[in-house]
């Protein structure tokens, strides 16, 4: 039985976006499942769309969401190296052989000429495709102008009135007519293959044994399907992944769309939320099972059980899903990963204690990291009070409220939630004073706001010395 060996080959070309991590998750969970090797591939053939520093960025990003591969650049195995760039000869030699076996052909159309040509075919109404003029090309006319220093490139010669049939892993037997296939470029004019040479020729060297890819690349198959025939090589099994939509039906588009992995972490969503959201981004399980660990995961995952239809980007589903992580993990877990947010905002959590009070109460009323710093922003910089809300704190019941606490407050031997509500509880029998007219004036006072938690929470959270602070900055000279 062949071993499982599977790739994720992205283009340094920007950042991981939620279409590439669902190729590469999907890559990652088969390949433990079926206890085979994850490969990483840099496809940098594409030498004018790469951007500085994205193969580093592809790699952490992977690594931070926790899907880390068994060989590729820096953790070099058998088949290295695992950067295109670095494997040109390899690519050039497979041309050679393709033409000296005449499936393939040079051509010198400049790229004025192939435009011409396809602006012709479209005003025609005809299937826009390379129309063969240099096929006709004769060996002496092809070495002539090679001598003369005449740039070109290698095409394949796709066989007419073909009907390319195979067997694809979620969408069963699939036929497509060579007659909607063009002459696909194999190898450019500065020495760089395309994708379609340099994928087949690394797949088959690499011991590919499963190409999941996105269906976007399955009008390509043909091409490449013919490619292991001409080199006499076995084809790996197929497995074209849905696309994944917008929720108005239209394609999720890295281009179009913010949708950026690194996007999301920094906007305060979790590694966890993320990966389970998108695994569910076109498998599913055999119940209506929606939350899974990673490594839950791996054991449960299937090739057998991912869809034929697109996938839908719902946004909310990931909020959902995020709060829940959010409440789920270990607290220390959470107010880990919000230190550097809060740090960036200057609060002082120097306090630990004040500090997992605060994110305690947050996280179980938001759904993001961002949201939970904005939150417990009350309990270390309260806003600043408008002058209405000012009014309300110098009406005499408001201030009485204050002073007595104030008053009493210290008396506290245990500051703790139920020994603050017992305070309050006594407040309001002493003052005779209840609802709004009571718990108002006590949250201007300690948090700026109206509303917010549950008055012992806060009391506990802000501490003794500050409480009494924020209360005594709003007690009136009179009543002090």
């Amino acid at each position: 039985m062949q071993q499982v060996r599977v790739r994720f080959a992205p283009s340094p070309t920007g950042f991981l976006h939620i279409g590439g991590l669902r190729t590469a998750l999907y890559n990652y969970l088969f390949a433990r499942k079926e206890k085979g090797t994850f490969i990483l591939r840099i496809e940098d053939t594409d030498q004018s769309r790469i951007v500085p520093g994205a193969i580093e960025n592809l790699i952490v990003s992977l690594h931070n969401l926790g899907l880390d591969f068994d060989e590729g650049p820096g953790k070099e195995g058998s088949f290295g190296p695992y950067i295109q760039s670095q494997r040109l000869n390899l690519y050039q030699k497979q041309a050679q052989i393709l033409l000296e076996k005449g499936f393939a052909y040079p051509c010198f159309c400049s790229s004025e000429t192939l435009t011409n040509m396809r602006k012709e075919q479209q005003e025609k109404g005809e299937f826009v495709k390379y129309d063969r003029r240099c096929l006709a090309l004769s060996k002496a006319e092809i070495e002539r102008k090679i001598a003369a220093g005449e740039k070109y490139v290698i095409r394949l010669k796709i066989p007419d009135n073909r009907k390319f049939s195979f067997f694809d892993l979620i969408r069963g037997e699939v036929e497509m007519d060579s007659s909607q296939s063009d002459d696909q470029v194999l190898l450019k004019s500065d020495g760089f293959p395309t994708y379609h040479l340099a994928s087949v020729v690394d797949d088959h060297f690499m011991q590919i044994s499963h190409i999941i890819r996105g269906e976007e690349w399955l009008s390509s198959t043909p091409k490449h399907i013919f490619l292991y025939e001409c080199l006499g090589w076995e084809a790996p099994k197929w497995v074209h992944l849905p696309l994944i939509l917008n929720p108005d039906r239209t394609k999720l588009s890295k281009r179009m769309n913010d949708v950026s992995v690194d996007n999301y972490l920094a906007n305060g969503y979790l590694r966890e939320a993320i990966v389970n959201f998108v695994a569910l981004l076109g498998w599913h399980p055999a119940d209506d099972r929606e939350l899974f660990t990673l490594e839950e995961l791996c054991d449960v995952f299937s090739l057998k059980r991912v869809n034929k239809a697109n996938a839908i980007f719902d946004l909310a589903k990931l909020d959902w899903m995020n709060g829940h992580y959010l409440r789920s993990l270990p607290l220390e877990e959470i107010a880990l990963r919000c230190k550097p947010l809060f740090l960036e905002k200057g609060y002082d959590i120097s306090d630990p204690e004040k500090y997992h009070l605060s994110i305690a109460v947050a996280r179980e009323r938001c759904s993001l990291l961002n949201e939970i710093v904005d939150y417990c922003k009350m309990f270390y910089q309260p806003d600043t009070l408008t002058e209405e809300e000012e009014k309300i704190l110098a009406t005499p019941e408001a201030q009485k409220v204050l002073a007595w606490f104030v008053q009493k407050l210290p008396t506290i031997t245990n500051w703790e939630t139920e020994e603050i509500q017992n305070i309050i509880n006594a407040g309001i029998t002493a003052l005779g004073i209840k609802g709004k007219a009571f718990y108002i004036p006590l949250r201007l006072a300690l948090i700026g706001k109206m509303h917010g938690p549950e008055l012992p929470s806060t009391f506990a959270i802000i501490g003794l010395e500050e409480s009494l602070q924020r209360l005594k900055c709003y007690l009136l000279k009179n009543e002090e």
